[in-house]
């Protein structure tokens, strides 16, 4: 058995690491980006493009509103 984010062997035998942030889903960067937008834009399509910036999205807040 192989664990979350252990070397695996490709078919062209090279060994390469599974990131265990696509296992997981969204990050904690996304999530706060998520949650700051919506509270304070209140709408939905806002929240889900700036959860796609990530923290980008959090220092842009952050350096504007804060």
């Amino acid at each position: 058995m192989s664990e979350i984010g252990s070397a695996k062997k490709g078919s062209s035998g090279r060994s390469f690491t599974v990131g265990s942030s696509i296992k997981k889903g969204i990050s904690f960067g996304t999530c706060l980006a998520i949650v700051i937008s919506y509270t304070a834009w209140n709408s939905i399509p806002w929240a889900i493009f700036h959860g796609l910036l990530s923290w980008v999205y959090v220092i842009y807040y952050w350096a504007k509103y804060v």
